[in-house]
């Protein structure tokens, strides 16, 4: 085990009154767009019910209650509070994306969001054959046009926080995690939740051993996809009869897959958990909430309601927008009905840590980090 300085290298409970943070999200990395700022495609001649936001999923489709279900809520948000016109597209495929997006530009579409990496090549292709529409990206920052703008997060800041409350928490010692496919937007997560687990280690002088994850190597256990839960718990079930009593599932819906397989093991008295991300699982999922320690959220939905709201009003720009600890872009959820099952020491210390990353006295590294 490496000894840890002060502070990781890094390249490059939230209650409903940190909701309030929406309105500071689009600052990103850097100024706030001003009030006269030049507008590109077609928002700043298009408003309230004169104004069509539109969106298209992953495969996940909208109901995954992780990052496609949080984005569009996002929309429907901007659809209550602004009065505009909304359209929608489900992906079941990859061979979706570029159909959908058609769609959407021959509804005439005045911003259309795209949730997740694997659409990038496709949102590049739409967006650069329409120059006068605008795009907004999630989990992405590979595209660089003055219409599409990222909105991407760090999740590897609020992942180190539950690696360190599972490490704390932890009964046998060993705690694990798996992904969906294995790209950045989901390894980022695992290095976060790595570097926590290493981090109580070496602040405690403890030997928690994560299963399903080699940082160092950038190697796991992965499902290779975003929708078999039957993989998801067969892989959980894995976990759990190598000693695992808390897995961190991101993977979107095939997190569901661990939730039964965790339902299951605890109706024979076991006192397994399960780290949700993206969103608040406790709040998402119908089932096994209460054996949800925490989640890893990123603050989708205020993120793309504030995107469609600034084209509204013709302030449109293609800053990428970088969700943080210290912007509140990303979070750790309360911890529900588990509050008891987390040591009073863990807490405090996670208190803490939160505050040192935001002050840049401890940072957090992953390959995958926004740069």
């Amino acid at each position: 085990m490496k000894n840890f300085p002060r502070s990781f290298k890094r390249n490059a409970g939230v209650s409903a009154a940190m909701l309030g943070v929406s309105a500071l999200l689009l600052s990103g990395c850097g100024a706030a767009p001003e009030e006269e700022a030049e507008s590109t495609g077609s928002g700043a001649s298009a408003a309230g019910s004169d104004f069509r936001a539109c969106i298209v999923s992953d495969e996940g489709g909208f109901d995954d209650r992780s990052f496609n279900q949080s984005s569009y809520e996002g929309l429907k948000a901007a659809e209550e509070d602004l009065g505009i016109q909304i359209s929608e597209a489900q992906s079941q495929s990859e061979t979706d994306f570029l159909p959908n997006l058609d769609s959407m530009m021959s509804e005439g579409c005045n911003l259309t969001v795209t949730v997740g990496y694997l659409l990038a090549d496709a949102t590049k292709e739409v967006a650069t054959a329409n120059p006068d529409s605008n795009f907004a990206i999630v989990d992405d920052n590979s595209i660089d046009l003055e219409n599409v703008k990222p909105i991407i997060y760090d999740t590897a800041e609020a992942a180190f926080l539950a690696g360190y409350v599972a490490a704390g928490t932890s009964e046998t010692g060993k705690v694990a995690t798996y992904g969906g496919i294995n790209i950045p937007t989901v390894t980022i997560f695992m290095d976060g939740f790595a570097d926590g687990v290493e981090y109580y280690n070496e602040q405690n002088s403890a030997d928690v051993e994560l299963l399903g994850w080699n940082k160092a190597d950038q190697t796991g256990s992965f499902i290779g996809n975003f929708t078999d839960t039957g993989a998801g718990k067969t892989t959980t079930e894995n976990f759990l009869n190598e000693g695992a009593d808390i897995i961190m599932p991101v993977a979107g819906p095939v997190g569901s897959g661990t939730l039964d397989a965790v339902v299951e093991a605890n109706a024979g008295g076991g006192s397994n958990k399960v780290v949700w991300v993206d969103s608040d699982g406790f709040e998402t999922n119908d089932i096994g909430t209460e054996f949800i320690l925490t989640s890893v959220m990123k603050l989708m939905g205020e993120a793309v309601e504030e995107v469609i709201t600034t084209d509204v009003e013709g302030n449109f720009d293609a800053t990428p927008y970088i969700g943080t600890l210290e912007n509140g872009g990303v979070a750790l959820a309360p911890y529900h009905d588990q509050e008891s099952a987390v040591p009073a020491d863990v807490k405090s210390a996670v208190d803490e840590i939160k505050d040192q990353i935001i002050s840049g006295e401890i940072t957090v590294e992953s390959a995958a980090s926004p740069k």
